[in-house]
C-alpha cells in the first residue's frame, strides 16, 4: 500500500449557517502501481479530496499516510518539501509557465528540489520522449496544441519520480478525440513506469479504463457497482 487515509474530515464555514461538510470520516487505501479513478457529482468534494491527499490542504480531522509517513505531522516547510519530492500533480488546466520551453517547464520541479540542471535536463528530455514530444522540447507553450501542453504537464508531474500522481480532471479541457488519446497515454505511463495514479474524472470511458473506481458521495467513498 502506498497511500492510506483514515477518518478524514473537512468542512468549510458558511456565513450564518452550519459549516459545509465536504469530507466526513473518509477512508481510502491505494496500492503501489494502481490506477484509481474517483467519480461523483459536480461539487461533491472530489477536488477537495485530492487537495487533502496531496497535502495542499490540511484536513480538520483524520490521518493521511504516504509510504507510512504521517503527512500532516510535518510543519509547513517540511510539507512543501515532501510534496515536491513525493507527489506529482496534474490539473485540468496545464499551468505551464509561458516564458519557458516545454523542456524547462518539465525541469522545474527538479530544479526547485535542488537537482543539478544538467541532470534535470536529461530527465526532462527522457520524459518528453516518452510522450512523443522530444522534438517539441524547445517550443514554448504558446507554440503547442492543447493536447501537447497537457502531455507536458503530465510528464512534469513525473519529473521527480513521485510516489503518487494526483490528477484532477486532467483531460476536462480538451476535445473528445484529444482526451481519449490522453486517457490512453496516462494508462500506458502507469503500466510502463509502475506509477501510482489517483484521478478525478467525469469521463465514463476514462473511469472504466482504471484498475478501480470509487464514487465520492455524502463525504465518503464507496466502491463503484461496476467494479
Amino acid at each position: 500500500m502506498i497511500l492510506s487515509a483514515h477518518g478524514v474530515s473537512k468542512a468549510y464555514p458558511v456565513a450564518g449557517k452550519d459549516p459545509l461538510v465536504v469530507l466526513e470520516e473518509l477512508d481510502l487505501s491505494v496500492d503501489t502501481g494502481e490506477f484509481l479513478a474517483i467519480t461523483g457529482e459536480s461539487g461533491c468534494g472530489k477536488s477537495t479530496l485530492l487537495h487533502v491527499l496531496g497535502a495542499l490542504d490540511r484536513p480538520d480531522d483524520g490521518k493521511v499516510e504516504i509510504h507510512g509517513v504521517d503527512v500532516f505531522s510535518q510543519n509547513d516547510d517540511e510539507l512543501s518539501a515532501f510534496r515536491n519530492r513525493r507527489i506529482g500533480f496534474v490539473f485540468q488546466f496545464h499551468h505551464l509557465l509561458p516564458e519557458f520551453t516545454a523542456e524547462e517547464n518539465v525541469m522545474m520541479p527538479a530544479l526547485v528540489g535542488g537537482t543539478r540542471p544538467a541532470e534535470a535536463r536529461a530527465r526532462a528530455l527522457e520524459l518528453l520522449d516518452l510522450v512523443g514530444l522530444a522534438e517539441r522540447a524547445e517550443h514554448r507553450p504558446g507554440e503547442l496544441s492543447g493536447g501537447e501542453k497537457q502531455r507536458v504537464a503530465i510528464v512534469r508531474a513525473l519529473m521527480n519520480e513521485p510516489d503518487l500522481v494526483l490528477a484532477d480532471e486532467p483531460t476536462g479541457n480538451l476535445d473528445e478525440k484529444t482526451a481519449q488519446s490522453l486517457h490512453a497515454e496516462l494508462i500506458r505511463l502507469s503500466r510502463d513506469l509502475g506509477q501510482t495514479f489517483v484521478v478525478v474524472t467525469h469521463n465514463r470511458d476514462f473511469a472504466d479504463m482504471a484498475d478501480r473506481e470509487m464514487i465520492l458521495e455524502h463525504g465518503r467513498l464507496k466502491v463503484s457497482s461496476s467494479d
